[in-house]
C-alpha cells in the first residue's frame, strides 16, 4: 500500500499489479489476496482485490493515543490504514508513547478500520531500544523462532547424529578449514586447495543444511517466511534457530558435519578443467580468521601469528594464488568491482549508546585475505549453476538485469559535466562498465562517479528465469554458499540432492509455481531486510548526532534530491540533509540536469562532488534524519548580501520564491508540477532519495547498507562489507508519511480524533 491510498500486489511471477483506491477494498498492507487483472495501462497492469487469502502479521507499532475513556493508536507505517480503535481491556500507557497494538478485528468493508488491543508499551519515543523494536514490528520481524521450530531443530540434530552416512563421500581427511570474521556466529563454507601437475584441485564445502531444513516442517514455514538473516549493529536476527544456525549445521572444528560439496580440477591458469558435486561427510581441521590468514600469508604484518593458520600454511598459500588467478580471469571478461565504503557504528557494549560512526576500515592485508574466500565461493555458485542449467533444472537463479537505457544516459550526462569520457555503446555491457571504473579509479570524485553507477544499475534479484548475472559478466549465477543464511541457498541444495539422489528434476507446472512464488518471497523479505538494516544505521546516526547541534563538519556533496542536498561527512560517517533554504540568502533550485542547485540571483552553485563546511541544524530522529546549514566561504556572504539585499521578509533560501509557503515548503501548485516532473523522469524519491512505489529507485547517498556486495556467502553480523559487485539493491517501498491533522479517522487515512475526540467505530458503507 501507499498512504495515498493506492497499491501494489506482488505476484512473485509476474510483473506487479497496480491496485487503485477504489479497487482495495477491506485489504491491508501485508495481505496475502488472489488480485484480479482488469486491463493494463501506462503503469502496467492494473487490477483489483478479488479476495484475502491470508491477513498480515496482526501487531502494529505506532503512537498510543488517549482521550478521556477512548485509546487508538496511530501506526508509524503510513502504508497501514489507520487509526486501530483499541478495546479499553487492560490498557496501560499514557497519551504519546511508543506502543505495539494487535489487531483482533480486521476490515470488512472499505471504509472501516481496524480495531484491536495493546499489547506492548515500549516506551518513550526516540528510545533506541522502542524505535528499533517499532522498526522489526512494522517489518513484522520476529526475533525469536517459535517452540515448534525450536522443537524441530533439537530433534533432528539428535537423530541425525545417530544415523550412518556411509553413503555420502568421506571428505574427513580434507582439511577444510572455515575462514571467517573473529566474532563470526555461523560457519556455513569450508575450503581447501592442492597443487597438481596439471594445475589445481579445490574442495568447497557447504553445511547442508537442507538435511535438517525438511518440507513442510515447521523449521521450513519460518526459514521461507523469514527469508535471510538481519544483521543490526548490536546483534543479528537469525533465519534459522541457533541450535542449527551455530551448532548443528554450523561448520566447527574437529566434530563430523554433513555437507555438499564442490570438487573442482583447474589448469594452471585458473580455468575449470572439470568438477562435480557431492553429499559428503566433513570435519573442519580449524575454525580460521582472515587477520590470522592474512598475517600468515604475509600479507599484513599486524597482529599476532595465529597456531592453526600457520599449520595450515601451505595450503593456504595454494588458496591465495589460484584465488588471485580467477580474480584476474573475472575481472578480464568485465566483473565490476565496486568497493563503496559502509557505515560502522560504535556502540557501548552496556548501553548500546552509539559512541562513533565511522567507515568501516580495513587491513588492506585482511582485504586480500577475504577475497582469497569470496572467489572460490563465487566459483561454487558459478558451477552449481551450471550443474543445474546442463540438467534443464528448474531452479532459483540470482538475476541481475542489464542497465536501463534511460539511467545509462543520466550517467553520461554526469560524467560529461565531471569531465569523465563516457562511451555510450561500451557501457552495455559488463566489460565496458569495468573498463570505465578503471578510468575513473584515479578521478577526484570517484566516490561520487562510482555511487551514480551503482543508481543506474538494475536491482539484483531471485528468480526462475535466468537472464545471467550483469555485475558479474556471468551466463549462470545463484546463491548455494550460504544455507544458514537465505532462503533461495536452501532450496538450491534441495533441487541440488534430488538430482544427485538419481530423481529427475521435477518440471511439473506446480513445482514450478511454488519456486516462482519463493523467488519472489525471497527477493520481498530480502529487500525489507535492507531496509530495515539501513533504517536502525540511520537511527543511531541521528541518536549519535543529537548532541552535535552547533558544530560545524567538513562533508562532500554526495545527492541532489527535490527535497535540498545531501552532504556525506568527512569526520563522522553521517549524511545530512542541507535544505534549500540552508545553503544560503538566495533562491536556490535544481538545474535542468538536477546534478547541482543555483541561485537565481547571485549563480552560486552547489554541484555533486564539492566539498563544503555545514553546520549542525537539527535531528529529526523520528525521521532517521540530520539537517544542516551550509557555512559559506569566506566573502561569498557579504559579497551576495552587498550585490543582491534581501527584503525584510524574503528570509533567505527557497522560502521567499514564488511558489513557497511560509516555512519554506512547496505550495500545493509547485508541489503538483514538482510531481508531474518527477513521474516523466520514471518516478518520485524521497527525501533520502530512495525508491517510491510508483517510480524507480536511487541509492541512498553515502552507499552505506542499501549497497551491499552481491555476497555469496551471506553476511554475519560482524562481517564486513564485502568487495566485489554491488548491484544496486533494494530501495524503500514506502511512501512519504501522511500528515496526522485534517484526515478522517473512519476513512482509513489516519487522522486527528473524530466526534468527542475518539476514533470512528467500523460502520458499513452507505
Amino acid at each position: 500500500m501507499n498512504p495515498r491510498g493506492f497499491g501494489f500486489v506482488a505476484t512473485g511471477d509476474q510483473e506487479d499489479v497496480f491496485i487503485s483506491p477504489g479497487e482495495v477494498g477491506p485489504a491491508l498492507h501485508g495481505d496475502i489476496v488472489e488480485v484480479e487483472v482488469l486491463g493494463r495501462s501506462s503503469r502496467g497492469l492494473d487490477g483489483r482485490i478479488a479476495e484475502i487469502v491470508q491477513r498480515r502479521r496482526p501487531e502494529v507499532a505506532g503512537t498510543l493515543r488517549r482521550r478521556g475513556k477512548s485509546a487508538w493508536l496511530e501506526p508509524d507505517d503510513g502504508r497501514i490504514r489507520g487509526p486501530i480503535v483499541l478495546w479499553a481491556k487492560g490498557l496501560a500507557g499514557k497519551d504519546g508513547d511508543a506502543a505495539v497494538a494487535r489487531i483482533e478485528s480486521f476490515p470488512n468493508y472499505a471504509d472501516e478500520n481496524p480495531e484491536g488491543t495493546l499489547v506492548a508499551v515500549l516506551g518513550e519515543p526516540g528510545d533506541p531500544k522502542a524505535e528499533v523494536a517499532k522498526i522489526l514490528v512494522r517489518e513484522q520481524v520476529e526475533e525469536e523462532h517459535s517452540d515448534d521450530a525450536h522443537a524441530e531443530a533439537q530433534k533432528l540434530s539428535e537423530e541425525l547424529a545417530r544415523q550412518s552416512h556411509q553413503n555420502r563421500r568421506d571428505l574427513r581427511q580434507i582439511p577444510l578449514p572455515t575462514i571467517d570474521p573473529k566474532d563470526a556466529r555461523d560457519h556455513d563454507d569450508a575450503l581447501w586447495a592442492e597443487a597438481t601437475p596439471e594445475g589445481y584441485r579445490v574442495w568447497i564445502a557447504i553445511a547442508d543444511v537442507s538435511e535438517y531444513v525438511r518440507p513442510g516442517s515447521a523449521l521450513d514455514a519460518e526459514a521461507s517466511l523469514r527469508g535471510c538473516t538481519i544483521y543490526l549493529p548490536d546483534r543479528a536476527i537469525p533465519m534459522l534457530p541457533r541450535e542449527l544456525a551455530g551448532d548443528a549445521c554450523s561448520l566447527l572444528p574437529d566434530v563430523e558435519r554433513l555437507c555438499l560439496a564442490v570438487v573442482t580440477d583447474l589448469d594452471r591458469q585458473g580455468k575449470v578443467t572439470s568438477f562435480e558435486v557431492v553429499e559428503g561427510r566433513m570435519r573442519s581441521a580449524a575454525k580460521l580468521t582472515y587477520d590470522g590468514v592474512a598475517r600468515t600469508l604475509g600479507l599484513t604484518l599486524h597482529g599476532p601469528l595465529d597456531a592453526g593458520a600457520e599449520a595450515l600454511k601451505p595450503g593456504l598459500a595454494v588458496l591465495y594464488e589460484l584465488s588471485q588467478k580467477l580474480r584476474k580471469m573475472r575481472f578480464l571478461r568485465g566483473a565490476l568491482g565496486l568497493d563503496l565504503p559502509e557505515a560502522q557504528v560504535i556502540l557501548d557494549e552496556t548501553s548500546k549508546v552509539p559512541l562513533d560512526v565511522v567507515r568501516r576500515a580495513q587491513d588492506p592485508g585482511v582485504k586480500i585475505a577475504y577475497t582469497i574466500v569470496e572467489e572460490f565461493m563465487l566459483l561454487a555458485n558459478e558451477l552449481v549453476a551450471r550443474f543445474l542449467v546442463e540438467r534443464k533444472c528448474p531452479a532459483i537463479y540470482r538475476v541481475h538485469a542489464k542497465p536501463d537505457e534511460e539511467k545509462l544516459e543520466r550517467l553520461g550526462l554526469i560524467a560529461e559535466v565531471l569531465g569523465v569520457k563516457f562511451d555510450m555503446e561500451a557501457m552495455r555491457t559488463p566489460f565496458g562498465v569495468s573498463q570505465w571504473l578503471l578510468e575513473v579509479q584515479t578521478h577526484e570524485r570517484r566516490t561520487v562517479l562510482e555511487m551514480a553507477l551503482l543508481r543506474s544499475l538494475k536491482q539484483a534479484a531471485y528468480d526462475t528465469v535466468n537472464v545471467g548475472h550483469f555485475g558479474l559478466a556471468s551466463d549462470s549465477y545463484l546463491h548455494f554458499t550460504s544455507p544458514i543464511r537465505r532462503y533461495p541457498d536452501l532450496l538450491v541444495h534441495r533441487t541440488v540432492k534430488q538430482l544427485l539422489r538419481g530423481k529427475p528434476p521435477n518440471t511439473s507446472d506446480e513445482a514450478i509455481a511454488a519456486l516462482k512464488l519463493s523467488a519472489g518471497l525471497s527477493s520481498t523479505r530480502e529487500r525489507a531486510a535492507m531496509d530495515i538494516e539501513r533504517e536502525v544505521v540511520d537511527l543511531y546516526r541521528a541518536l549519535f548526532m543529537r548532541d552535535k547541534v552547533g558544530e560545524v563538519f567538513e562533508g562532500t556533496v554526495t545527492a541532489v534530491v527535490g527535497s535540498g542536498v545531501y552532504v556525506t561527512l568527512k569526520a563522522v560517517f553521517v549524511d545530512v540533509l542541507m535544505r534549500y533554504e540552508s545553503i544560503g540568502p538566495d533562491h536556490y533550485e535544481l538545474d535542468e540536469h538536477e546534478l547541482s542547485v543555483v541561485g537565481a540571483r547571485s549563480g552560486d552553485r552547489v554541484a555533486l562532488g564539492d566539498t563544503l563546511h555545514v553546520v549542525i541544524e537539527d535531528v529529526a530522529l523520528m525521521r532517521r534524519a540530520v539537517f544542516a546549514r551550509r557555512v559559506l566561504p569566506e566573502g561569498l556572504l557579504e559579497k551576495m548580501q552587498q550585490d543582491f539585499p534581501q527584503s525584510p521578509d524574503s528570509g533567505g533560501g527557497r522560502r521567499s520564491g514564488p511558489n513557497r509557503d511560509a516555512r519554506g515548503g512547496r505550495t500545493t501548485s509547485d508541489a503538483k508540477r514538482g510531481d508531474a516532473r518527477n513521474q516523466k523522469r520514471g518516478g518520485r524519491r524521497d527525501e533520502r532519495g530512495r525508491q517510491r512505489p510508483d517510480g524507480s529507485a536511487r541509492a541512498a547517498p553515502s552507499g552505506r547498507s542499501v549497497t551491499p556486495s552481491e555476497s555469496p556467502r551471506g553476511r554475519d553480523a560482524s562481517k564486513p562489507a564485502k568487495p566485489g559487485i554491488s548491484p544496486r539493491t533494494d530501495a524503500t517501498l514506502r511512501g512519504p508519511k501522511p500528515k496526522t491533522s485534517g484526515g478522517r479517522p473512519g476513512s482509513g487515512r489516519g487522522g486527528a480524533p473524530g466526534k468527542q475526540g475518539s476514533p470512528t467505530r467500523k460502520h458499513k458503507p452507505k
